[in-house]
């Protein structure tokens, strides 16, 4: 954890954690995966839409990290995007269900944790040439 921070440190980045998510690992990085290296802007805006559960706590741990990178490292909140965003298994809960015949059945209920960092764009103009570049080979082809 001390190497990622003095990582980011050096390039420039913040990131927020959530641990003990009420939900599988599987599920949430399918909500991750949406977000990853969109603007900051354009992944809350499509974190507020989503309609999945814990969507809204991914929303909360967006805005933390984008907080935590204008208060803590001074960076511009409107370069920001998702550098990474990255699911990990937390613990499950173990519980029964009584079956007939004096049987029972297991009952799993995971949690996962959830950590995301935003870096600051250093200009937007290399990233558009990139997108009319591909454009322009596919148009030619």
């Amino acid at each position: 954890m001390a190497f990622l921070k003095e990582t980011l440190r050096r390039e420039g980045g913040a990131l927020a954690k959530a641990k003990a998510l009420r939900t599988s690992a599987r599920k949430l990085n399918l909500v991750a995966a949406s977000i990853r290296g969109k603007s900051a802007g354009a992944a809350l805006t499509q974190l507020a839409f989503e309609k999945r559960r814990i969507a809204d706590e991914v929303h909360k741990v967006l805005k933390a990290a984008v907080a935590n990178a204008e208060q803590n490292h001074a960076l511009d909140v409107d370069k920001l995007y998702v550098a990474e965003a990255w699911v990990g298994r937390a613990f499950v809960m173990k519980r029964f269900h009584a079956r007939g015949r004096g049987k029972s059945a297991g009952i799993e209920k995971p949690f996962s944790n959830l950590t995301i960092v935003v870096k600051e764009r250093e200009n937007d103009t290399e990233l558009s040439t990139k997108r009319v570049r591909s454009f322009s080979k596919k148009a030619g082809a």
